[in-house]
């Protein structure tokens, strides 16, 4: 009953996998929350990164006080 939706989802994932791959966000320096949140919404977005989709995320960690 749900082997369909299933599957789907998962090539959904793995399309957003290779394009996250593609652009080289599995290797590199430092990692940051802007870095990982964009790894993971280019994943997610799967194949629609292929039909233009650009994702980022812009996040502003607080500093500890001195």
């Amino acid at each position: 009953m749900f082997k369909i939706p299933s599957l789907l989802l998962v090539i959904w994932l793995v399309v957003g996998a290779i394009a996250a791959g593609q652009r080289h966000y599995y290797s590199g320096g430092t990692k940051t929350c802007a870095h990982a949140g964009t790894t993971i919404v280019t994943i997610l977005a799967g194949p629609l990164n292929y039909l233009g989709a650009n994702p980022k995320i812009h996040c502003k960690v607080p500093q500890p006080s001195k």
